[in-house]
């Protein structure tokens, strides 16, 4: 008993470490979505989605999550959310740009 009870609270310290800041994540634009979509719209959208990059980058500012992830994982759960929440609000702004592209959006 006491060795699964060594196995497991190192275990459970791994995991509760990974990733302790929560990025605002973004979705991808859906066909049904582009399609109704209005030049306006669309750039009310462009403008939610630049301050979604802006929140990003603020959750990302050091504070005690960061040192918590540091301790849990070398910060290494924190950096791949950031990542990944960067990646997908950047695949969203070229949806976006290709969409006003495609409709013709003047630039407002």
């Amino acid at each position: 008993m006491e060795r699964k009870c060594v196995i497991a609270l190192p275990l459970i310290f791994l995991m509760v470490g990974c990733a302790t800041k929560q990025y605002p994540q973004t979705p991808m634009i859906s066909t049904e979505e582009a399609r109704l979509l209005d030049c306006k719209q669309i750039q009310q959208e462009i403008v939610k989605t630049k301050s979604i990059e802006m929140e990003i980058e603020r959750t990302g500012d050091f504070d005690g999550k960061t040192v918590l992830g540091v301790l849990g994982d070398l910060g290494i759960g924190n950096g791949i959310a950031k990542g990944d929440a960067r990646k997908k609000v950047a695949a969203r702004l070229t949806q976006l740009d290709a969409l006003k592209t495609a409709k013709q959006c003047p630039v407002f």
